[in-house]
Parts: structure tokens; C-alpha cells; sequence
């Protein structure tokens, strides 16, 4: 948790560190993915066996090899809105016996190559070299998808007795299950896109027949509830009746302006949503006489990213390009996440290559966006546990995105955004956003150590962006000797990095 004082212009901007003060644990499940068959998430991005850099099984090389930097620790599949149509079965089995299928939810044609076996296929190699495996997340169709259906896909991919889906598993090759842990009950089935729109009330009843059948066909799994974004009527009341029955609850939230400030604080919206949430769920629990023994919820913020469907429609692929202001927006979100850990289980960026991802495929290779500097730090460095930190600045104070953000900023939104970790083999990683478009700041640093290693993500200006071939936003590494003021340049995200 990072706590706020705002101060007037002539004053000295602060921060402080204190790394004795572990606040709450960092779930590495923060840190994950999202693949859908969207766009050119799957085709043409993780799977096009076409291409020249395209291993035995079709995944594209290059493309492994750049998430591997990631080290994601958890990928959700196949969906998002594709999966309110989608039949896991359609994707199993010899490629050439496989049905097309229109597909509803982006309008184009499902060619069902790519699907469970491969998914799980493409895990394994992502894996390679990792102490622990990128853990697969499914989410079940809640659209036109049956409760049979459901439990024969776990038991596909979880069976080890002599059953028939169990069986038919091995008989495609796959003889040991895939221990599949996490399991979403739907996607956004609140929303009026959504092929099978329920009301709360019907989710709720059908949320909780679901789990308790999906649960005496695998105990071990952990099922994930279908939240909204978090501050809404939905949330509340599938959380008071399913609060038993579940181990974390999903919320989607996006955020885009094309004005740089409204842009790069939108993701505070995010922040005081998880607070809502966590009370809600807290609510629940209180109102079902939940034993405090049993551990509650946790949120599972599955969706989220700086996404504008204006900009880039879902239908045309979503492929936004990102600028260094994205950039500076993404790191604010991953600030959020950071000392808001007591509450994660888990965070999926969506997506993970070409659907509003850092990451893209060109025909000669991958191309890093403006965000994918900042997810790479923080993958790589912000884990462990949150640590307390104080930050003394100016703020900005103008219009917000949404404009409902503006009035739960007390003091405004602080010009410094920040978060503090430490790691568990003892390393303090600070974590400073400059949002301001204009200025440096000169700041008193507390607890700083006297090694310490910086890295910036920098660019001329907020509109500066990434194509092939032009870099324009970049990470550079330097050291510094902890003495003095340090200076945070305008438009900049800075990692300090110090042993405690």
C-alpha cells in the first residue's frame, strides 16, 4: 500500500520506503495471460504453422521466445466472448475431422485446428526451462454451452479413472491428465453482446448448480465466479448468493483516453474497484455466516489493459497501437495490482500477441509495443511482497476517465504514482510513474540503499510508439549511488532496484 500527501509547488516532492513493513503478498498469478480466439491471437500469432519460424507443432518460435521473458505464470483459454458459442469437442480429435463453425461473438469463421490439445501443447513448451509450469485457466460456456458439457470437458482434461472422456483423452494421444486448476463459470454474462445475456438472478441460480456438480466431479478445482467490473449490482448479488461456492471472483475493466492525464490516471478506477470488491465480497461472507475459517474469495481481475474499441473494434481484430502515454497507463495498472495485492489471486492482460497485446507478429518477426516495457519490469521485478510507502507530491487535479474517478480522489491523483516490493531474496524494487507531460520532478528519496540499479521507459513524447523497424519508446538501464535528490524525468516510468 502506498499512502498520499499532496503538497504545493514550492515544496520538496518525497518518497519513502520502509522494507520492513510487508504489508500483504504478491501473487505470482498477477503476472498472467489471456489467448482467445480472436483476431490474430491464435492464428497467426501463437499458432501458424505456415511460418518460417514455426516449430514441429505449429507455434510461431519467436514468439516463445519473447513471452518466455514475461515469465507468465498463467494463461486464460479460449475466451472471453468466443467462448459463449464455443464446443470444446469441435477442437479435439484429427485435425481434418474437425467441424468449421461461424463464429458470433467477432463474426468470423472458427477452423476449431488450434484447441484444447494444442492449448495445453503450447503451455508445455512455453514451460520449458521453468521451475513451475504456466498454468492453464479455462472458461466454460455459460452461453450455449450445458452443465454436461462442462463436466465432460473436466473430465477430459482432469480424468485419471476409466471413464469415456477420460479415455478419449488417451485415445488422442495424451495419456497423463492435464490437471487443470482454475475453471471460470463464464464470461461477462451480464453484457447485452453476449450470445444467451442472462440476469443476475438466473446466473446466480445457475453459477451455483454448476460448481457444486462441478466439484464432486473434481474437488481440487478451483472455480472462478462471474463478476463485472466490480462496483455494480451484478457483483453484488452473484457474490452474496455464490460467495460459498467459489474461490475467486472475475471482474473486466478497461481504460483509454485520447487525452494523455485522463489516460495515464483512468487505471485508479481500476484500484477503487478492487476496494469495492473486496468489501463486497466481505459483505457476503457476513450475510451468509460464512466461517471465518474458510478462506474467502480473492478477485481475479482476468481482464484488463488500456483498450479503446473505437480505436481498434474487436470485429476488425483489435489491434491497437500503443504510445509511451499507454505505456505510462499500463504501469499505473500494474502499480494498482501491486499495492492492491492483498486482495489479487490472479490478473490476466488482455491479450497476450496482437489483440490489444505489447506484443506483435509481423511477418519477419515480433515487435515490442510501448507496453510491453513496463509489463516486462514488473513480471521480472515486482514480485514478493508489497512494502509500505509514502509519497509526497503535487497532484493533478483536472477531469478524469471515467469522470465518476474525479470525486474519490480526495487530493487528487498524485503527479508520482507509485508502488514498493521486496523480493524474497531480499531486493527493494520501487516502482515510480511520472505522469506528468511537462515536468521533472527532484525527489527526496527515504530508505534508499546505495547500489542501485534503475531502469526507464522513455520516450520524446506521450505520443511516441513502436512499429517495425522504428522503436520510439525504450528501456534503458544505468546505476545510481542512492546519494542526493533523484530526478524522474517527465512522461517516464522508473524501476529502482536495491538490496535491502
Amino acid at each position: 500500500m502506498t499512502t498520499f500527501t499532496k503538497i504545493t509547488g514550492d515544496e520538496t516532492p518525497l518518497i519513502e520506503v520502509d522494507a520492513a513493513k510487508r504489508l500483504s503478498k504478491i501473487d505470482p498469478m498477477t503476472y498472467g495471460g489471456f489467448t482467445e480466439h480472436m483476431g490474430r491471437c491464435i492464428y497467426g500469432g501463437i499458432y501458424e504453422p505456415s511460418h518460417p519460424q514455426a516449430d514441429q507443432h505449429g507455434f510461431r518460435k519467436d514468439v516463445l521466445s519473447a513471452l518466455r521473458e514475461l515469465d507468465i505464470p498463467v494463461i486464460r483459454y479460449p475466451g472471453g466472448n468466443f467462448v459463449a458459442t464455443y464446443h470444446w469437442q469441435d477442437g479435439i480429435g484429427p485435425r481434418d475431422k474437425r467441424p468449421k463453425r461461424p463464429e458470433l461473438a467477432w463474426l468470423g469463421v472458427e477452423s476449431n485446428q488450434f484447441g484444447t490439445d494444442e492449448f495445453m501443447q503450447w503451455l508445455d513448451v512455453l514451460s520449458e526451462g521453468k521451475e513451475r509450469r504456466v498454468e492453464p485457466y479455462l472458461c466454460l460456456n455459460f452461453g450455449t454451452g450445458t452443465l454436461d458439457e462442462a463436466l465432460a470437458w473436466v473430465e477430459y482434461c482432469n480424468g485419471t479413472r476409466d471413464t469415456y472422456y477420460a479415455n478419449l483423452r488417451r485415445a488422442n494421444g495424451h495419456p497423463e491428465p492435464y490437471r487443470v486448476k482454475y475453471w471460470a463459470l463464464g464470461n461477462e454474462v451480464w453484457g447485452p453482446w453476449q450470445v444467451e445475456q442472462m440476469t443476475k438472478e438466473d446466473y446466480a441460480k445457475k453459477a451455483a448448480q454448476w460448481a457444486k456438480a462441478l466439484r464432486l466431479l473434481d474437488p481440487d478445482i478451483q472455480l472462478v465466479l462471474c463478476g463485472q467490473d466490480g462496483q455494480s449490482s451484478w457483483d453484488h448479488y452473484v457474490l452474496n448468493k455464490c460467495v460459498g461456492w467459489v474461490d475467486m471472483h472475475s471482474i473486466h475493466i478497461y481504460t483509454a483516453s485520447n487525452e494523455h492525464l485522463k489516460n495515464a490516471t483512468a487505471p485508479l478506477a481500476a484500484e477503487r474497484a478492487i476496494q469495492i470488491t473486496a468489501s463486497l465480497i466481505d459483505l457476503a461472507r457476513i450475510e451468509n455466516n460464512i466461517p471465518s475459517t474458510k478462506p474467502g474469495p480473492k478477485i481475479c481481475f482476468d481482464e484488463w489493459n488500456v483498450w479503446d474499441p473505437e480505436r481498434a473494434p474487436g470485429d476488425k481484430g483489435a489491434e491497437e497501437q500503443y504510445t509511451l502515454s499507454d505505456a505510462l497507463a499500463v504501469a499505473v495498472w500494474l502499480n494498482v495490482f501491486v499495492r492492491q495485492s492483498r486482495y489479487i489471486g490472479m490478473a490476466n492482460i488482455a491479450q497476450t500477441v496482437n489483440v490489444i497485446s505489447p506484443l506483435m507478429t509481423t511477418e519477419s518477426g515480433v515487435v515490442r509495443q510501448s507496453t510491453w516495457w513496463p509489463l516486462l519490469l514488473f513480471s521480472k521485478y515486482m514480485r514478493g511482497w508489497t512494502i509500505a510507502a509514502h509519497v509526497r507530491s503535487g497532484a493533478y487535479v483536472g477531469d478524469t476517465q471515467p469522470a465518476w474517478l474525479q470525486g474519490t480522489l480526495a487530493e487528487g491523483a498524485p503527479w508520482l504514482d507509485v508502488s514498493a516490493a521486496i523480493s524474497e531474496d531480499g531486493y527493494v524494487n520501487l516502482a515510480v510513474v511520472n505522469i506528468s507531460e511537462t515536468e521533472d520532478f527532484a525527489v527526496d528519496l527515504k530508505g534508499v540503499g546505495s547500489d542501485v540499479s534503475v531502469y526507464t521507459v522513455s520516450g520524446t513524447g506521450v505520443s511516441s510508439t513502436n512499429k517495425e523497424g522504428k522503436e520510439e519508446v525504450s528501456l534503458s538501464e544505468r546505476k545510481w549511488d542512492g546519494h542526493g535528490k533523484y530526478a524522474f524525468p517527465k512522461h517516464t516510468f522508473t524501476l529502482l532496484r536495491w538490496k535491502s
